[in-house]
C-alpha cells in the first residue's frame, strides 16, 4: 500500500452507513441535559439575577453560576482572560452566565426562559478604530491586545528606488465555520471517580488541562476522549462545551449531555477576524517588487482567543509568496464588544492574500506586464529570504505552481462577461515560532495487531488515514493489521492540536519515526522472512509487548519582538490557483466556472485526501469572495448565512506538485489551509478581469458588485 495511493478513508464506511457516533448522540442511563443561560446585552454590568421561577419548574435539578466554579474560572489558548460564566460583567451578547441542568433538553431550555436578569449597560465598542483611542476599556490594561512588527530592510529607501508605487485600503469581515455538527459532548462520572468528557473536539489535551483548572482537580482525574467530529476549522480549538459539561458533572455527578443549537453556534462560536488593511506596493517599471508597507488593524472581539497569533500570522505572510528587500509591516489587534475572533481556516492569511494578490495585479495593470509574469519575476525559490530573513533551502515549490498554472493561463479565451484570475500564497506549516511537538506511540496487541496511539484529532481532515498509509508504507503490512487508537488522553500523549496545518507534517513525522523504530525490531525478529506476528506475541505476551515512541518538533526559532527575524516556521507549502469566472453586469451575480489549482504538497500521502481538502478549500474561497458575512445581531442561522452549495461548484481541476520537505514524512507537508487561502483572491482577480471593476472589500456579493458597474 505505497503512498501517492487513493486508499479508501479509513473512517468513510462507518459515517457513510449513519453508524458513526457523534458527541450529541450519547447516552446514558441517570442522564441529565445542560443549556446555557447567555447575555442578552453586548457590554453591561450584572445587576442582579432571579432564578426562582426556573427552579421550581418540576425536572430542574440545579442552575450553576461563576461562585460554583471550585478552580479558576477562566479560559483561554494562549491567556486565561474569558471567564468561564460571567460573574460581574459581560462583554458581547452571546457570553454565558448560567448553566441550567434538568431531566430532560426541553425542561432545560424553558427553564432557561424563565430567567430574569438585570442589566446596566455600559458603553458599546463595535469598531477597533474606535477602540484604540476610546477611554472606554473593555480590559483594565487597555483594548490593544497585540501588536507585531515584521521589519527587512529599509521601506522608504526602497519606494524611492520604485518607478510605480500603488497604495489601497481593504476590508473582511466576520465568517462563521458553519460545521455541520454543532458544538456537542456528554460527560459521565466513571468508576476510577474521574470526570469523563467525550466531545467533538481539536485538541483533547488541551481540554483536559483546563477542565482540571476550572475544577481545581488534578490532571488524572480528568479524561477526555474525541468523538466523531464533523468538521472544525478552527472553531472547535477553542473550550466550547466541555468546561460546562465538567462543571456539571462535578455538581451532579451524572451523565450530562450538551449540544449546542444551530442559532447558539451562530451566537457563540469565534468567528474569522475582520481585518482592515491598509497596503502600499512599490516596483521598477520592469516588475521587481522593491517595497512594502502594510499597516493591518483587526477585531478581536472581547476576548484573545487565537487574535495574537492571527496577528502575527498575517503580518509574517503580509508579502505573499514573494521575495521582497524591504518590508514594513505593523499589525495590531483591538479588543471590542463583537462576537469574539479565533482560529478559522488560515489564521488571518486569507484575509491578507486577498490583499496582495489584489496589490500584485493591480501592480502588473499598471506597468503593462502580464499577471503571471510578475509573479515569476518575484517569486520564492531556493535561496530566498522571507520577510523576517529566513533562507528557504529546500522544498519551495511556487514557481512549480506558476509553470503548472502557465499553460491555461496563455490559453485562456477572453469573452464578454467572462474574467481569468490569479491567486497564489505561501504557509508556514505549524505554529509560529514556537514548540509545537507531537508523538505517535506503536506497540502490538494480543491479537497480532499494529497499535498505532497517536493524539491527533480527527475532524475531516484524513489525518487518521494518512498515519496508517505511513504506518503501511514503513512497515510493509496491510492496513487491516492496524489497529489506531486515536485522541483518547488515557491512551496518546499530547499531538497537539488539529490546528495550522499541521499534523500530517509534524505528526506524520511522529508516527514514521517509531515506524522505522518498531522496522528494526520487527527485522531482529525475523518477521519478514515469515510474516508471523503471532509468533512474536507469544515471545513477548509474558515479559511484556515492546513499545516504539516517535516524536518530532520541526526546527524553528524563537521571532525577534521588534523585527519578527527568525524562523517562524520548518517548511512552506505554496500554490496557486487560477479561476474562470461568468459576471452578470446586470444582477452583479458571479458565476465561478473553472479553477486550475496547483500545489506544491511536498509529498503526496494520499491523492484522493489531498484532492478532497483542495475541492473542500475551493468551496469555502467561494463563500468567503462572494457570499458570506456574519452580521452580529443579525446573523442568526442559515436563513440569512449563505454558504455555497454544490450548485455553486466550478469544474476543479488540481496539479499536485511534490517538492519533498526533507523533514517531512516521506517529503510530506501539509494542504488543508492552503487549499482554501487563494481562492477567493483568484476570484475577485477573475472579477476584475471580467469587468473592469476591481473591489476592495469582502464579501463581493451581488448588491456590493451591482453598485460598482
Amino acid at each position: 500500500m505505497p503512498i501517492y495511493t487513493s486508499i479508501d478513508r479509513i473512517d468513510a464506511i462507518e459515517k457513510v452507513k449513519g453508524k458513526a457516533l457523534y458527541a450529541g448522540d450519547y447516552s446514558m442511563d441517570g442522564m441529565v441535559f445542560a443549556v446555557l443561560v447567555r447575555s442578552q446585552r453586548p457590554h453591561a454590568k450584572i445587576k442582579s439575577i432571579r432564578i426562582d421561577k426556573a427552579l421550581e419548574l418540576h425536572g430542574v435539578i440545579k442552575i450553576l453560576s461563576h461562585g460554583d466554579i471550585p478552580g479558576n474560572p477562566f479560559f483561554g489558548v494562549i491567556k486565561k482572560d474569558q471567564p468561564l460564566l460571567a460573574k460581574d460583567i459581560v462583554r458581547y451578547i452571546g457570553e454565558p452566565i448560567l448553566i441550567v441542568i434538568a431531566e430532560s433538553e426541553k425542561k432545560a431550555r424553558e427553564a432557561a426562559k424563565l430567567i430574569d436578569i438585570e442589566y446596566e449597560d455600559m458603553e458599546i465598542i463595535t469598531d477597533p478604530y474606535k477602540s484604540m483611542g476610546s477611554s472606554t476599556l473593555i480590559h483594565e490594561k487597555g483594548n490593544l491586545l497585540s501588536h507585531r512588527k515584521v521589519i527587512k530592510g529599509d521601506v522608504e529607501k526602497g519606494f524611492k528606488e520604485s518607478d510605480v508605487v500603488i497604495e489601497r485600503q481593504y476590508k473582511t469581515t466576520w465568517l462563521d465555520h458553519a460545521y455541520l455538527e454543532t458544538e456537542a459532548g456528554f460527560g459521565y462520572p466513571d468508576d476510577k471517580g474521574r470526570i469523563v468528557v467525550v466531545s467533538s473536539t481539536q485538541n483533547v489535551h488541551y481540554k483536559r488541562k483546563e477542565i482540571s483548572r476550572i475544577l481545581n482537580i488534578p490532571e488524572e482525574k480528568v479524561r477526555i476522549i474525541q468523538a466523531t467530529t464533523g468538521g472544525g476549522f478552527g472553531g472547535k480549538l477553542d473550550l466550547t462545551v466541555e468546561g460546562y459539561i465538567g462543571l456539571a458533572v462535578y455538581h451532579t455527578k451524572r451523565p450530562v449531555l450538551m449540544r449546542y443549537t444551530r442559532e447558539e453556534s451562530f451566537l457563540s462560536n469565534t468567528k474569522r477576524h475582520p481585518l482592515y488593511i491598509n497596503y502600499k506596493t512599490g516596483a521598477t517599471k520592469d516588475g521587481k517588487i522593491k517595497a512594502i508597507k502594510v499597516d493591518i488593524i483587526g477585531d478581536t472581539g472581547p476576548y484573545i482567543s487565537y487574535g495574537e497569533t492571527v496577528c502575527l500570522r498575517a503580518a509574517i505572510h503580509a508579502t505573499g509568496p514573494y521575495e521582497i528587500p524591504n518590508v514594513h509591516v505593523d499589525s495590531r489587534m483591538f479588543y471590542t464588544n463583537n462576537p469574539i475572533s479565533g482560529a478559522m481556516r488560515g489564521f488571518g492569511v486569507p484575509q491578507i492574500a486577498f490583499a496582495h494578490e489584489s496589490q500584485m495585479d493591480l501592480m502588473a495593470n499598471e506597468i503593462k506586464i502580464d499577471p503571471l509574469q510578475i509573479r515569476f519575476l518575484n517569486g520564492l525559490r531556493r535561496g530566498s529570504l522571507t520577510a523576517t530573513s529566513q533562507l528557504l533551502e529546500a522544498s519551495v515549490g511556487y514557481l512549480d505552481t506558476l509553470k503548472a498554472i502557465e499553460p491555461y493561463w496563455i490559453g485562456r479565451i477572453k469573452k464578454d462577461g467572462r474574467g481569468f484570475g490569479l491567486g497564489s500564497m505561501f504557509y508556514g506549516m505549524g505554529n509560529t515560532g514556537i514548540s509545537n511537538p507531537s508523538y505517535g506511540i506503536l506497540s502490538i496487541s494480543e491479537d497480532g495487531k499494529i497499535l498505532l496511539y497517536t493524539g491527533a484529532c480527527e475532524i475531516g481532515q484524513g489525518s487518521d488515514t494518512v498515519f496508517v498509509q505511513i504506518l503501511c508504507e514503513t512497515l510493509e503490512i496491510d492496513r487491516n493489521d492496524i489497529l489506531l487508537i486515536r485522541a483518547d488522553t488515557d491512551f496518546t500523549k499530547d499531538a497537539g492540536s488539529t490546528s495550522a496545518s499541521r499534523q500530517t507534517y509534524i505528526s506524520g513525522r511522529a508516527v514514521y519515526n517509531a515506524a522505522v523504530e518498531m522496522r528494526k525490531f520487527l527485522e531482529n525478529e525475523g518477521f519478514y522472512k515469515n510474516r508471523d506476528l503471532k509468533s512474536i506475541v507469544k515471545k513477548y505476551r509474558d515479559k511484556g509487548f515492546p513499545v516504539f515512541e516517535g516524536f518530532f518538533d520541526p526546527p524553528t526559532t524563537p521571532l525577534d519582538p521588534n523585527t519578527s527575524k527568525g524562523v517562524p516556521y520548518a517548511t512552506y507549502a505554496y500554490a496557486t490557483h487560477m479561476t474562470e469566472v461568468e459576471v452578470d453586469t446586470i444582477t452583479g451575480y458571479t458565476n465561478v466556472i473553472k479553477v486550475h489549482a496547483a500545489h506544491d504538497v511536498g509529498k503526496a500521502i494520499n491523492v484522493n485526501n489531498i484532492k478532497g481538502q483542495i475541492y473542500g478549500g475551493i468551496a469555502m474561497g467561494i463563500g468567503f469572495a462572494l457570499m458570506e458575512e456574519f452580521i452580529p445581531g443579525k446573523t442568526l442561522s442559515f436563513d440569512n448565512y449563505y454558504i455555497p452549495t454544490s450548485m455553486d461548484m466550478p469544474e476543479i481541476e488540481t496539479f499536485i506538485l511534490e517538492d519533498e520537505e526533507p523533514t517531512g514524512p516521506f517529503g510530506a507537508k501539509g494542504v488543508g489551509e492552503p487549499a482554501l487561502i487563494p481562492q477567493a483572491a483568484s476570484i475577485i482577480n477573475a472579477i476584475a478581469d471580467a469587468t473592469g471593476v476591481r473591489v476592495y472589500e469582502l464579501p463581493c456579493d451581488i448588491e456590493r458588485l451591482k453598485g460598482r458597474l
